[in-house]
């Protein structure tokens, strides 16, 4: 099932999305509530880690 990331070591966003990706082909495209849990979860993780990784805009 999902694996649980290290505390000295984030994922990266694609890391997270091959997760996803791979639950979502595990499951046939219908998650069942336990697995809705996880995918949620692997959301909340891929938005920090794109996030943390997104360049700052610069204003011209």
């Amino acid at each position: 099932m999902a694996t649980t990331p290290s505390s000295d070591r984030r994922r990266t966003a694609d890391e997270v999305n091959e997760e996803i990706r791979a639950l979502w082909l595990r499951a046939g495209g219908r998650l069942r509530p336990d697995e809705r849990l996880v995918y949620e979860r692997l959301v909340t993780e891929w938005a920090e880690a794109d996030a943390s990784h997104a360049s700052p805009t610069h204003a011209a």
